[in-house]
């Protein structure tokens, strides 16, 4: 089968190839950083190159998994771009960060060509961005969020499951792209807004020889990429918010706390979160043929 994969980032990049490793699939690639298809090539991330002469072929409609690795917004309109090229028995899925943002107007798109569209998320990500950074080992502990419409073909379904699994993913999750957002909104957005606002402290410059695994942890998702993270978070807004709200909030019970000098409540608000975090590290059940 062939896969196009449009956009070569880090995202992108690595889903091409892990395609590659994990299968026999012949991968055609676009990026408009002619840069980032010359390295693709060269080390074998993909076969071919979706250029304009390529698309003018016709040789996108050959391509039976269309995954498209790019910002939101730039995911539409390119989808609205190419629609037409699309072969109406291809399968579709868009890695944006959110989902509610393009779902409505790409499964639209869908209807109206004949092809098959499954919104997607791939859970995995590093603190850099680019080509240049992108692996076949990036989802080998990751799960693939996807979110179908609700008269999906459930055979096309588990046909998108398997594929994901086959090249890699740990694991797939079916969701709506409510539950995704919601969810994202906390695990994802609040934790890199967290992390950049942490290292703005004055103190953060004087960090070396007084810093370990803690501080590391805290500042490495603040390198990010500004453009596309501004975009997530304003099509997140409404739900990040609150998520930031209730932060604030929890935040707030251990500075009075510490200012009273309190300390069963300190005690009793750091036993809290220790019994938490302990829940949550409780073994994980497998998915080996993904989850519902």
């Amino acid at each position: 089968m062939n896969v196009a994969v449009i956009g070569l980032g880090l995202i992108g990049g690595s889903l091409a190839k892990s395609i590659k490793r994990h299968s026999t699939h012949a991968v055609w690639g676009l990026d408009i950083d002619r840069d980032a298809v010359t390295q693709a090539l060269m080390c074998g991330a993909i076969d071919e190159a979706l250029d304009d002469e390529a698309l003018g072929k016709g040789l996108l409609r050959r391509c039976g998994v269309v995954l498209v690795a790019l910002y939101p917004e730039r995911c539409v309109d390119w989808l609205a771009e190419h629609a037409d090229r699309i072969a109406p028995d291809a399968l579709v899925v868009d890695c944006a960060g959110v989902k509610r943002a393009v779902f409505g107007r790409i499964d639209d798109l869908a209807r109206r060509h004949g092809w098959t569209y499954i919104g997607g998320h791939p859970m995995a990500g590093r603190e850099f961005s680019g080509f240049g950074y992108a692996t076949d080992t990036l989802f080998e502990r990751a799960s693939m969020i996807l979110t179908p419409p609700k008269d999906v073909d459930v055979a096309r379904l588990e046909a998108a499951k398997a594929f994901f699994l086959a090249i890699g993913f740990r694991s797939v999750r079916i969701t709506t792209p409510e539950e995704h957002d919601s969810m994202i909104a906390y695990t994802s957005q609040l934790a890199h807004i967290v992390s950049g606002a942490y290292v703005k402290n004055p103190l953060s410059v004087r960090h070396k020889g007084f810093s370990a695994g803690s501080f590391l942890d805290m500042t490495r998702v603040a390198r990010l990429n500004e453009d596309m993270w501004t975009e997530l978070f304003l099509d997140n807004a409404d739900l990040l918010v609150p998520s930031i709200d209730d932060l604030i909030l929890r935040l707030s019970q251990y500075r009075r706390a510490l200012s009273d000098g309190d300390a069963p409540s300190l005690r009793a608000l750091l036993r809290e979160g220790r019994e938490k975090k302990e829940a949550l590290d409780e073994p994980e059940v497998s998915h080996a043929d993904g989850e519902n």
